[in-house]
């Protein structure tokens, strides 16, 4: 049997001999991609900015990725992962909020963080007075960096977005924390002096991203952490990196049964840091 398919594989015919084999391979993939598409279909009502969990490897990189650029151990930022996701407050509020809105047929309440947990350990082992967010989009991403600053007892967060419908999750205690700005992020960004981390996740074009850069560049301390949410589909921020002699990693998201293939988090900060 071992001869014969030897005998095919070195074959003129190899490639048509292989093309069943093939065929159910890839059949086999489109069909489980299918069933997940089908799946969210029926259960999700979100239109944009999916919210879904990780896979359990995944989570597992994430934590030594966010291990890895703050110099923390990989048991704390575990532990600020464990934190965030058995946050009963932070899980009622954004429910709450989501079924108080106008665009509640458009969000799902059973609230998934998916790589946001990364941003939330990062913020808790490094403690940053100031984090700018680009994008508030519903806010999020916007509450979960909250939630992380009001466990650290300290600091602030600003967001931006050119969109006066935004922000719709951002409210009371998460709220109180807060600085909305509406208005284009390079004006926005021009204002401001002192920041510590920085996170561009508003129009995902590599100039747009590039002028943000720029202007924010500047005012960022010196151990200030950059991260892009677009860093998936642009070098924008590892070009930026480069020029401006600092260090750069990514990480990139695998859903767990979702049909999203996934996004991911870009970090650039400071080598003498």
């Amino acid at each position: 049997m071992h001869d014969v398919q030897r005998r095919v594989a070195s074959s003129r015919i190899a490639s048509v001999a292989a093309l069943p084999g093939r065929m159910y391979l890839v059949g086999r993939h489109n069909a489980a991609e299918l069933a997940k598409s089908a799946r969210w279909l029926a259960r999700s009502r979100e239109h944009t900015n999916f919210t879904y969990d990780l896979t359990p490897l995944n989570r597992e990189h994430l934590a030594w990725f966010i291990a890895e650029v703050t110099a923390r151990s990989v048991g704390e930022i575990r532990a600020y992962f464990e934190e965030v996701e058995s946050d009963r407050g932070l899980h009622e509020h954004l429910r709450r909020a989501i079924k108080a809105s106008d665009r509640q047929r458009l969000a799902d309440r059973d609230v998934r963080f998916g790589r946001r947990i990364g941003w939330y350990a990062l913020v808790r082992a490094l403690r940053p007075a100031h984090i700018v967010e680009t994008g508030t989009d519903k806010g999020l991403g916007t509450c979960v960096l909250a939630a992380a600053v009001r466990r650290n007892g300290a600091g602030r967060v600003t967001t931006i977005d050119v969109n006066p419908c935004s922000g719709y999750l951002i409210s009371g205690r998460y709220g109180a924390v807060v600085n909305r700005h509406i208005g284009d992020s390079i004006d926005v960004l021009g204002q401001l002096e002192v920041v510590d981390v920085f996170l561009h996740d508003s129009l995902h074009t590599a100039g747009y991203e590039h002028a943000e850069l720029e202007t924010v560049g500047p005012r960022l301390t010196e151990k200030a952490m950059v991260l892009s949410d677009n860093a998936h589909a642009s070098g924008t921020l590892s070009d930026w990196a480069e020029e401006t002699r600092r260090r750069f990693l990514f990480f990139g998201e695998q859903p767990r049964d979702h049909w999203y293939p996934g996004g991911g988090i870009g970090v650039a900060w400071s080598r003498s840091s």
